[in-house]
């Protein structure tokens, strides 16, 4: 794919991000680059997701915004000035991304982003990553600032770079596929960096402490049938990983504990209540316990009716749930993993 950008110049007032929450907190600070009135609008679960963020940061930012009391539609009106901030890094730090890149598209310098309790570090190192390829060195002070200074004696540091970019594997979506391979048998998956920064690559830590019969190489991943034990996992920096953790488990002997359930309710669906509904209807006892996730597996997996809620991830892991379960399982608006992996039925019927 090849990119010719003339800047951000909106070609339409209104923006309509779906029902990504990623796309509307990571892009609108971009889209506040524009000194157009725009509006930020979304569908379905998005509509209920809370943006107070924007509300809060963005004035001081010299963005005007209107919400609807925290949630969409916004209207904001440009053009972004960098400045020095102060932001909560607790709910996501997709917001953080959206402001790092919007800060580097606007050529900040001598500017620094505070943070307090940022969550998903490997996140920030990801997209620390991808701008330090573009050009602009951003210093990482513990997680807890970031500043942007003049640019170095090379020219680089502040301003962004045409480059040539390869995008790594999704170990998001991989993850559902690796899970598959340790429950229901000899799987092979290709195109996954061993080396990524990705935090969803800490799927391979449950896989191999639940016993796992798993090889990897430096250009695939393969997985096999074995007995699968019980196990703990702390997915407070990577809690997309809850879903196939919770297919995994599901299948092994004892009581999982996992432990980030606070990162959950403000995904597509409150993640950690659909889990342990859709799940339940399967047989699988979930308990919730503050920011702990119990799952009783290894007993009978039932075939069963269960729903998406709209929510990629639950049709992911409710799909491989299934693979080894008792009878026929069918699940209601599957197509949600058109979000993010439009073919994984088809990947799952290899």
């Amino acid at each position: 794919m090849v990119v010719e950008s003339n800047g951000v110049q909106p070609v339409s007032p209104s923006i309509n991000c779906g029902e990504s929450g990623l796309g509307i907190r990571m892009f609108t600070p971009l889209a506040a680059l524009s000194a157009q009135e725009l509006e930020i609008n979304g569908t379905g679960s998005l509509l209920t997701r809370p943006m107070h963020f924007f509300d809060e940061i963005f004035p001081k930012l010299g963005i005007t915004v209107q919400s609807n009391n925290g949630y969409l539609p916004i209207k904001i009106k440009g053009p972004l000035k960098p400045g020095n901030i102060e932001i909560d890094g607790s709910l996501s730090s997709q917001f953080l991304t959206g402001l790092l890149m919007a800060y580097a598209a606007a050529g900040a310098h001598d500017v620094e982003i505070k943070v307090n309790d940022l969550k998903s570090r490997p996140y920030i190192d990801l997209t620390l990553d991808v701008l330090h390829k573009f050009g602009v060195v951003v210093e990482n002070h513990k997680y807890e600032s970031f500043r942007f200074n003049h640019a170095n004696a090379e020219g680089n540091g502040s301003h962004l770079q045409a480059s040539t970019y390869t995008v790594e594997g999704d170990w998001s979506g991989g993850a559902f596929l690796l899970v598959a391979g340790a429950v229901a048998g000899n799987v092979t998956v290709k195109g996954l960096s061993n080396s990524s920064a990705q935090a969803d690559k800490e799927i391979l830590k449950a896989l191999i402490d639940s016993g796992a019969a798993i090889k990897v190489e430096e250009n695939s991943i393969t997985l096999g049938p074995s007995p699968l034990t019980a196990f703990s996992f702390d997915a407070t920096d990577c809690p997309d990983l809850f879903p196939p953790l919770v297919a995994l488990a599901a299948y092994c002997d004892g009581i999982t504990y996992i432990k980030g359930v606070s990162r959950l309710a403000h995904k597509e669906s409150n993640r950690g209540i659909t889990l342990q509904e859709e799940f339940g209807k399967m047989g699988i006892e979930i308990e919730l316990d503050g920011d702990i996730m119990r799952v009783h597996g290894g007993g009978t997996i039932r075939g069963a009716h269960v729903h998406s809620r709209h929510d990629h991830r639950i049709a992911m892991a409710c799909a491989v749930a299934a693979l080894n379960a008792e009878g026929e399982t069918v699940i209601e608006e599957a197509d949600a993993v058109n979000k993010s992996f439009p073919d994984f039925y088809e990947r799952l019927k290899e």
